[in-house]
């Protein structure tokens, strides 16, 4: 078999692994029933008669009642998949013969970081989560914010010779049983950094260690007990101490910013580190706890940067809970103004600018310099490599954004949003099929992507694969709590498929929201454009202009080409930043 990865729907079956997983999670079977399974899928649709299954799984000249075990085996594999045994999806019985699998499809790819060239000048590192020690879940936003800062520090260190694995794919480790070697090969690093806290009311004592990949021995290890207010201290000499292990020079500029002292209240920090943590879990939940508290860190310490910086990217985000942007952005773009006005060198805050220009003023060459000047500030910073390629995808510049999208996924192969935009960035270049491979393999890691269900939406609809369009609607819908997107690109859908009724019924869907909550009118738009109804589209874009809706960034997407020989769309295209000669394929 080509592969050992079979999708079976929301279920991929791992022989290699022997594993059934279901939206990323571990499905239990026992072994007849596993191996059972796997005999059905190898072979592929052909009829496997009840003798062949007695001598592949137990050997002949057995005595005891193996038709019962098969009986039993089957039953377990269809509970396991959800199977209504009087209509099968997956495990076909044929009376008196035996089974057969009827639900195969292609083999599901697995999300692979792209190649590194061996003759790379950079040296790569993982910063493993730190675990908690202390006894308490709730210091688990301490341990990992730790994580995060040590990332952060040491991938500024030197980003030319040393990257260093970003947080998201960082934490796919967290607890995780596997062998340094196992972590190595999977995200092709040469050093790991693995470490504990233990967080008391008057002392902080870090231990962390340093492993070679190649022969996991262990080069350096050493504990810090410090008073909390010099906690951050320590990522000066864990620098150190990592640069000789690893034979990087530094110059004297990386070592004076590596071991230069961080002055924060331990108070603001301790508000920024609860912040990182609930932003990190990107629901409209906790970027609200998020948002609060980043303010407070910013109350406690007015000076903190990296505060400002934080809640101008949890306001950015809010948008994927359709919060109208004239009420996020204006503080977003105070914030982030306070905190390059406060370390005009910083990364994160670069990078910020980047995306409030981009979805809010709609200045794409400056989101472009932003976050350019972001990625020379910290090559090692994936949102920044991702914002760019964000940038160039949607104004066109295809190739750029292929190309620039692959660093983002180097440095954070795990990361669900950089890889579900390099699917997305793909579908813009018109390279469909490999868009539709990445989304799939993408939905493996995480089958409640929300973002992913909807990308490979737009992807089905172009191929004119139309039910599978819809059914990833469907999924998109449920997983983000019924974003109006959701039903915008569903009636779309059935809009060109021909299915005019079901198309309105979308759109009264979408006017019951809208009179309820906040309901971008782009999302309205979009499904009168394909109705063909132009004029009423048009009224719908120009409302979105006015709203300054977030996604009229994606004006040059195929969906608008019936609309581009209108003066009015061009007036808008023109308005929202395009040039008239790349107004679209």
């Amino acid at each position: 078999m080509a592969s050992e990865r079979i999708r079976l729907g929301p279920f991929v079956l791992d022989v290699s692994r022997y594993e059934l997983t279901c939206a990323g999670k571990p499905v239990r079977m026992e072994r007849i029933p596993m191996d059972l399974l796997i005999l059905l899928v190898r072979e592929n649709g052909k009829l496997v008669s009840r003798d062949e299954i007695i001598d592949r799984l137990w050997g002949k000249g057995l005595y005891f009642d193996t038709d019962n075990s098969i009986n039993t085996a089957i039953r377990k594999i269809r509970r396991a998949l959800g199977e209504n045994p009087e209509k099968p999806q997956y495990i076909e019985t044929v009376q008196g013969k035996g089974y057969r699998f009827k639900g195969r499809i292609p083999a599901a790819p697995k999300i692979t970081p792209p190649p590194i060239d061996t003759e790379r000048p950079r040296i790569m590192l993982v910063v493993l989560p730190f675990e908690n020690l202390s006894g308490d879940p709730g210091q688990e936003y301490f341990s990992d914010g730790l994580t995060e800062e040590t990332i952060t520090r040491l991938g500024k260190m030197s980003p030319n010779r040393l990257g260093v694995i970003a947080r998201t794919s960082s934490m796919a480790y967290k607890r995780t049983d596997k062998t340094v070697a196992r972590i190595g090969e999977e995200l092709g690093v040469d050093y790991v950094l693995e470490g504990s806290v233990r967080r008391e009311p008057n002392r902080i004592r870090v231990t962390a260690q340093l492993i070679r990949v190649q022969d996991q021995i262990h080069l350096w290890a050493e504990s810090f007990d410090r008073p909390p207010q010099s906690i951050l201290d320590i990522h000066g000499e864990l620098g150190a101490a990592i640069a000789a292990q690893v034979k990087l020079k530094l110059t004297p500029e990386e070592q004076q910013q590596l071991l230069s002292p961080q002055r924060k209240k331990q108070e603001a920090y301790d508000y920024y580190l609860h912040g990182r943590y609930h932003w990190a879990r990107l629901t409209p939940v906790e970027l609200l706890k998020a948002a609060e508290y980043f303010r407070k860190a910013t109350q406690c310490d007015p000076e903190y940067a990296l505060a400002y910086s934080g809640l101008a990217d949890t306001l950015a985000a809010a948008i994927t809970s359709e919060v109208p942007s004239k009420e996020a952005f204006p503080e977003a773009k105070a914030a982030i103004a306070t905190a390059l006005e406060l370390d005009p060198d910083s990364a994160e805050a670069h990078n910020t600018d980047a995306s409030i220009k981009f979805w809010f003023d709609w200045d794409f060459d400056g989101a472009e310099a932003a976050a350019r000047k972001a990625i020379s500030l910290n090559s090692n910073y994936s949102l920044a490599h991702l914002y760019l390629a964000h940038v160039l995808s949607n104004v066109g510049r295809h190739e750029e954004a292929l190309a620039t999208i692959q660093q983002a996924r180097v440095l954070d192969p795990f990361s669900l949003i950089s890889n579900t935009m390099y699917g997305q960035f793909l579908y813009h270049a018109g390279q469909l099929e490999e868009s539709i491979q990445q989304l799939r393999a993408t939905l493996d890691m995480e089958w409640r992507f929300w973002i992913a269900h909807i990308c490979l939406a737009k992807s089905y609809e172009q191929q004119g694969m139309y039910s599978d369009a819809l059914a990833a609607c469907e999924a998109a819908g449920e997983f983000s709590g019924g974003n109006s997107e959701t039903l915008s690109l569903a009636g779309y859908v059935h809009a060109v498929s021909g299915e005019k009724a079901k198309a309105e019924a979308k759109i009264q869907q979408l006017l019951e929201q809208k009179a309820k909550r906040y309901v971008p009118p782009y999302s309205l738009a979009l499904v009168f454009a394909g109705l063909q109804e132009s004029e009423t589209a048009l009224h719908w874009l120009d409302q979105a202009f006015e709203d300054r809706d977030v996604h009229m960034p994606f004006l040059l997407d195929h969906k608008w080409n019936g609309l581009r020989s209108k003066r009015q769309f061009r007036q808008i295209l023109s308005r929202v930043g395009f040039s008239i000669s790349n107004g679209g394929s």
